[in-house]
């Protein structure tokens, strides 16, 4: 497979998102033919069980028939319309509508992006534009978190802190700040979620006490974070970052590109907590990795400053070719009746135990150091010492050990750099396609056990 014309042209001319571009021209690229409900078949033909919904993305599972004719059925009517000019398209209409009726109720207006990285891009213009039209131009700071992910657009990969996107990238820029991350396995106030919560909320506040409380725009977080390793907070987090922003005068942003459209149990992980953000990002579920959208939501306060903020004829100077593409506007529509209507929400729900049990069985595993989860959201956690929670060496290159073995296996998840196995299942699981997941992982953490190397590096 390795020396077939694809992987030839691939490895000449195809640059791969967040990759080292002389290791991937080393190991040459595994193509992918086709998808059916949780599986995908590589070119080999070898069929492997997805369990991270391609990138946390395909909530709906592969080859729904309804979404393929939908796209189908918009592409022939109306392919493209732009939204320039005051033209749009009934879908786009639609959509922002359903939007604002399934959201918090503080938000009530969409500009519809890409994907979730210029959503974030989008979340920062706006703001600017914002404090500027507010007549408070000091207010450039901005606050997230540590270990989270927020794209990575020249000003987004700034928020995320994670170092491979700052790396000869000249980030994160001057006005762009971390606090700690609300991690509660490796928090030394370990299980007491009160006190993890009052030290988030303290630490939010001292950043903000020390930058100027003149100075700060907004705090920027993801109800879970994703990228950063499946990092789950206590329940009630959320709403206390929420109400120190408020106290604090700043615009509450919440990431939910990842955690959004059913991941976590409800539509959205606001929904949880009653949580009323200022901005919202989203993308991913919202078409379920069908069509690239994305989308950023404002409130009445936002929008309206915003557009009182200038004279009434100057333009309000952002938007893209794509914004509020027919066909991923009609795509968006039917996803959206597929979690209501189709039960796909539902099944998640009730799915859920399967999912968390599986997760905490592996507790017992010898690699495995915690276990978390919230819905279809989860991680494990891998460590040489469990009392100490001592990590591996990278030199160990464990990661890519297990994701080798996984593929082997014919299962597909992300393993993190620092030892972390992220899942994200399709909401249309079955019972016993968890079985066959918790089946073939246990083999896969069994098989990288065995070696030599992995096995005199625990403790």
């Amino acid at each position: 497979m390795q020396n077939s014309p694809l992987v030839a042209l691939d490895r000449s001319h195809l640059i791969h998102p967040v990759t080292s571009f002389r290791s991937h021209e080393q190991q040459g690229v595994t193509i992918l033919q086709s998808a059916r409900g949780a599986y995908l078949t590589d070119h080999q033909g070898h069929e492997l069980l997805d369990a991270f919904s391609g990138l946390w993305c395909v909530n709906t599972g592969y080859g729904q028939d309804s979404i393929v004719r939908v796209a189908a059925e918009q592409m022939t009517r109306l392919p493209y319309a732009t939204g320039y000019f005051h033209y749009g398209s009934e879908p786009a209409i639609l959509l922002a509508a359903k939007l604002v009726e399934l959201t918090p109720a503080s938000l009530q207006h969409v500009y519809f992006t890409l994907g979730g990285s210029d959503a974030v891009d989008a979340a920062v213009r706006y703001i600017t534009h914002y404090y500027n039209s507010l007549g408070r131009p000091l207010k450039k700071q901005f606050i997230s978190l540590e270990r989270g992910y927020h794209g990575s657009s020249s000003v987004g990969a700034g928020l995320t802190a994670l170092s491979n996107f700052h790396l000869n990238f000249d980030l994160p820029l001057p006005n762009q700040h971390y606090i700690a991350s609300p991690y509660p396995y490796r928090n030394p106030l370990g299980n007491d979620d009160a006190a993890l919560i009052q030290a988030s909320v303290q630490t939010l506040r001292d950043k903000v006490a020390q930058l100027g409380a003149e100075n700060v725009a907004a705090f920027f977080c993801e109800p879970i974070q994703g990228s950063g390793g499946v990092i789950v907070p206590p329940v009630g987090w959320l709403k206390a970052m929420e109400n120190a922003c408020r106290e604090l005068d700043i615009l509450f942003v919440v990431d939910e590109v990842i955690t959004g459209f059913g991941r976590t149990g409800p539509l959205f992980a606001c929904d949880a907590e009653d949580v009323q953000p200022d901005l919202m990002t989203m993308a991913k579920g919202l078409t379920a990795g069908y069509a690239p959208m994305g989308a950023v939501m404002m409130s009445d306060r936002v929008y309206n400053t915003i557009a009182d903020g200038a004279a009434p004829e100057a333009v309000v100077g952002h938007g893209q070719t794509y914004s509020a593409h027919p066909v991923s506007a009609a795509i968006g529509l039917e996803v959206l009746r597929l979690y209501h209507e189709g039960g796909l929400l539902a099944n998640g729900v009730a799915q859920e135990p399967h999912f968390a049990q599986g997760l905490r069985a592996l507790l017992a595993h010898p690699l495995v150091g915690d276990a978390r989860s919230r819905g279809l959201l989860g991680a494990l956690e891998l460590v040489a010492d469990k009392a100490s929670k001592q990590r591996f060496a990278p030199s160990l290159k464990l990661a890519e050990r297990i994701a080798a073995a996984a593929y082997r296996r014919g299962l597909i998840f992300r393993a993190f750099g620092d030892n972390i196995l992220g899942f994200a299942p399709a909401l249309s699981y079955t019972s016993s396609e968890f079985e066959l997941l918790f089946s073939r992982l246990r083999q896969i953490l069994d098989e990288v056990l065995e070696q030599p190397d992995v096995r005199s590096a625990l403790a």
